[in-house]
């Protein structure tokens, strides 16, 4: 993928806030298929709602977008959405959609197989995958030893226009509301506005970032764990001039986020759809073929990966990630978007 900085301007947030949705916009629905938003890409998830349909002979039509950009869609379209799944790449935008009535409750014996934390405690929303934010960052450039202990401290003058974010990402969107709802609005804009001062350079996603950090354009980026092993498994391994860290134990650099599902208009398809996605098929697939941390008991994650148990994230209820609006204007008045 070629690497694009990215440079947005205003008529771009606007969009994703107004629900002027950049996503495909054909007319979905025929009356017999399910209709799927989904803020995962088709690249990542597309071969997997294959194996659905393949399965369940149920027809799906899928809206592919931005997370954030789909959620405010549909808020924008009510009632009247022809979505029956929404499919997120985080669970705050899922908490929206609970907290705005526009999710109906899910079956307790399909979702009791995902552990508490990673799904909504009134049973609304349930989380199918699982990853962790990391620092990739360039091997040949940086030593791991004088990596930073928090994310906080990319903000020195010694990660000048070294470090690389995806200001319009919905996981990079998540830990800034991570970060708001754990140290607070002032340290955060703070965070943000010394970022911009150490030129901290834009991209317009995870992937671009790894590729930017693989190419020595720049030293460190802010990314989701899975984005390393999928290029890995795409080069090998020992082709990567790039690998993952974490920082110390409880940084809010180290947030563990799911991928997941809410159902909004109830139906038998819809339930086959979320009982696929948790099984042991499809948990396999988010495992192997994604990279991501399956989150069903039994199934297990990647040998190389650490284990889930051991990734020491901040203390934070995924449910209180619900505020992207007010991360999105954040970002905006930081002048990040």
């Amino acid at each position: 993928m070629r690497l694009r900085p990215m440079l947005l301007g205003l008529a771009t947030v606007t969009m994703a806030l107004s629900a002027c949705s950049s996503a495909n916009t054909e007319t979905l629905s025929s009356e017999d298929a399910l209709v799927v938003y989904s803020g995962r890409s088709e690249e990542l998830v597309g071969p997997l709602i294959q194996q659905f349909e393949d399965s369940a002979g149920t027809p799906v039509e899928v809206r592919y977008g931005d997370t954030a950009e789909l959620a405010a869609q549909l808020l924008e379209e009510g009632e009247d959405t022809p979505a029956d799944v929404f499919f997120s790449q985080d669970a705050g935008a899922l908490q929206v959609m609970q907290d705005e009535g526009r999710t109906t409750a899910l079956p307790q014996d399909v979702i009791k197989a995902v552990p508490a934390k990673f799904r909504s405690a009134q049973g609304q929303w349930v989380g199918t995958s699982g990853r962790a934010r990391v620092m990739v960052y360039n091997t040949d450039q940086v030593q791991r030893s004088d990596l930073p202990s928090s994310v906080q401290a990319l903000t020195d003058p010694a990660w000048q226009g070294a470090v690389g974010i995806a200001p319009t990402n919905a996981s990079f969107q998540s830990f800034v509301t991570a970060m708001r709802m754990t140290l607070g609005e002032e340290q955060t804009q703070q965070w943000l506005e010394a970022m911009v001062a150490n030129d901290v350079q834009r991209f317009e996603n995870n992937t671009a970032i790894l590729d930017a950090v693989n190419a020595g354009q720049v030293e460190v980026g802010l990314v989701n764990h899975y984005y390393w092993y999928e290029k890995a498994a795409e080069l090998g391994a020992e082709n990567m001039a790039s690998a993952n860290a974490e920082f110390a134990p409880g940084d809010i650099g180290n947030l563990v986020n799911v991928a997941g599902l809410a159902v909004l208009q109830a139906s038998d398809p819809a339930t086959a759809f979320v009982t696929y996605m948790l099984s042991d098929p499809a948990q396999e697939y988010f495992a192997q073929e994604v990279s991501e941390y399956p989150l069903v008991k039994g199934v297990a994650a990647q040998e190389d990966l650490p284990p889930l148990s051991e990734v020491e994230g901040p203390d934070i209820a995924l449910a209180e990630l619900r505020d992207l609006k007010g991360t999105q204007e954040l970002l905006m008045d930081v002048g990040l978007l």
